[in-house]
């Protein structure tokens, strides 16, 4: 192992150590991070909103009472549904009968079993969890609960009013402090990373603190919506609490994906207890069901794309790790924290592969996709990648776009020892096919580009292949975007010697030479033909195509321009437009356009 391994692959232990020990005290640290993660988090909610009001009250009048209004409505949000939670749990053995008959009805159609099943089912996961046998005779079992006093774990049985209160309180005064002095905590983080990095810290705290605040504030604004409609369906309905069930769902509705099917539960059950029949129970689920298809495709649609800026995958990877070392809160807050990771990946070095494995970016570009594709082998999928093309911009875009960059990467690939010369050809092939498609769509998309000279003459262009099957291919990408021009492009079909293309443009009268030479290969031999050309035809326009991905272009064309080049392009669509104004500044010169000749080879 040389210096170079040793040194990568210390590197890699380094940042798996210091991966473990930030876990590590993600965890153990729970109990003073979770508080300052979650005020951190309602104070980029709230800045927005304070930084609207700040001009019209002040920086202190607008904080306090921003926070105090929030609050307020929190608290007694809060207060309102616990009443109505202890009203549920005080009636429904009022219900008993109703409940009873539901019982019948679902023995009643499946013959009993289910009803048997579902019991011992119960039965063994109880007996499973007290560790006990569980009376099965009409004895009541009783179940000892852990209590908790931490708000942090979502607990059963509240312990202790007082710590809940507590931890609230907590959270209000970091609120507050933070929204007071949020300039200067953002000039102290710019400043922990030095003035070197002035500029990237301050676009991390700037995008950080947008695609959080946004995020909060749409899906804030989704689930007011979802919690709306839940409230007026269920009243409607003739469900009793509207306003706990509604509350639950504003609330769970900011757990990602299941968080409304959550919601739906206890109404679902309470409904089926106190409501008679069947018919209302399911008018419930069907009202949940059709409010997340409607806040999912509609309003997150136009709302919320992209304000997270996390791939769905790695959302639920993100999902699964901060429940896994939070619990509850962790759900809750996992979406808006894995936001500011990702924005942390983006800027920071050394973290720019959570910002890869999560981000929602495209990992590859486009042309890098395609030529991916046909390195696999999947010529229906790179076929599908130039459908999205054509779907984006017009067709002719296409080449520049994906299928000229593939025989460029295919080239240096091959030059550099990985790709052996059958599979480029394999390559070159595969994209000859796609070629086909390509030109079926550009004559049904892409109305003519110039017209024809008069009498249906057009000006006749030799086109050379410096170095083989790719650049062949690249001239009859441009043979097809000339096609319904005044240009006639009769593109060799092999290289050939300098001295016979010198006499072919003798011998046939060409006035224009298009020599298509793909970087990134040196350009040696069509320096040397141009100069052969230019001796023996000094009146003649030489066009170089150098077609090529901003990656893989040429620094300069200042070397062919000396050979005596008239034009060089870096793009299919830059060389036809240059062969479009030299065929009308021939057909003007001339008065006439050349009889147009053969293709040769």
């Amino acid at each position: 192992m040389d210096g170079i391994d040793l040194v990568r692959a210390a590197k890699l232990w380094f940042g798996f150590t210091a991966a473990v020990l930030a876990v590590a005290v993600l965890y153990w640290a729970q109990p003073f991070i979770v508080p300052l993660a979650l005020a951190l988090l309602i104070t980029f909610f709230l800045s927005p909103i304070v930084s609207r009001l700040q001009p019209w009250v002040g920086k202190v009048p607008a904080v306090l009472l921003v926070v105090a209004l929030t609050f307020s409505v929190i608290g007694l949000a809060g207060y309102a549904a616990s009443r109505q939670l202890g009203s549920v749990a005080l009636e429904l053995p009022a219900y008993r009968q109703n409940i009873i008959q539901k019982v019948r009805d679902i023995r009643i159609a499946s013959g009993g079993r289910s009803v048997e099943k579902m019991q011992e089912a119960v039965n063994a996961i109880a007996e499973e969890v007290v560790g006990a046998p569980v009376a099965t005779d009409g004895q009541p079992v009783v179940v000892a609960s852990e209590q908790t006093s931490s708000l942090w774990g979502f607990p059963g049985t509240v312990g202790s009013i007082m710590d809940v209160l507590a931890d609230i309180g907590l959270v209000a005064v970091l609120v507050v402090f933070m929204l007071l002095e949020r300039q200067e905590l953002r000039n102290r983080f710019v400043r922990l990373l030095g003035h070197k990095h002035l500029t990237i810290a301050t676009r991390a705290f700037d995008e950080a603190g947008q695609r959080v605040s946004r995020y909060l504030l749409m899906q804030s604004l989704i689930n007011a919506v979802f919690a709306t409609g839940v409230g007026l369906g269920l009243y409607a309905i003739g469900l009793p609490y509207v306003l706990l069930w509604a509350a639950l769902a504003f609330a769970l509705r900011f757990i990602p994906y299941v968080g409304s099917m959550i919601s739906a539960v206890a109404p679902l059950l309470v409904s089926l207890a106190v409501l008679q029949g069947w018919s209302r129970p399911l008018l419930v689920l069907a009202l949940y069901l059709g409010l997340e298809l409607f806040t999912n495709m509609v309003l997150e649609t136009l709302l919320y794309a992209g304000a997270a800026g996390v791939s769905e995958l790695g959302l639920l990877i993100a999902v699964a790790f901060w429940t896994w070392l939070w619990g509850p809160l962790g759900l809750l807050l996992a979406t808006p924290l894995t936001v500011c990771v990702v924005v942390l990946g983006k800027y920071v070095p050394g973290l720019e592969f959570i910002a890869t494995l999560i981000s929602d970016e495209p990992v590859l570009e486009p042309d890098k996709n395609y030529y991916q594709r046909l390195l696999a082998g999947d010529q229906s999928e790179a076929a599908d990648l130039l459908d999205a093309q054509f779907k984006r911009g017009a067709v002719e875009s296409a080449y520049d776009a994906l299928l000229l960059p593939a025989l460029n990467y295919a080239e240096r690939d091959r030059t550099e020892g990985r790709l052996t010369d059958d599979e480029e050809r394999a390559i070159v092939e595969t994209t000859r096919e796609l070629l086909v498609e390509v030109a079926q769509h550009a004559r049904r998309a892409a109305p003519p580009v110039g017209e024809a000279t008069e009498g249906g003459e057009r000006i006749a262009i030799l086109g050379w292949p410096a170095n083989g099957e790719a650049d062949e291919l690249a001239l009859r990408m441009l043979t097809q975007l000339l096609d319904g021009t005044p240009c006639a492009l009769d593109a060799l079909a092999a290289p050939m010697l300098a001295a016979e293309v010198v006499t072919l443009v003798q011998e046939r009268g060409y006035r224009v030479v298009c020599i298509a030479d793909l970087p990134p290969s040196p350009p040696l031999k069509t320096r040397y033909l141009i100069r052969r050309l230019r001796a023996a035809v000094p009146d003649l326009k030489i066009v170089i195509g150098r077609w090529a991905p901003p990656a893989l272009a040429d620094d300069s064309d200042e070397g062919l321009r000396k050979a005596g080049a008239d034009h060089v392009g870096k793009t299919l669509l830059e060389t036809r437009k240059q062969l479009l104004q030299l065929a009308g500044l021939l057909t003007r010169t001339s008065g006439a356009a050349p009889e147009r000749a053969s293709a040769h080879g």
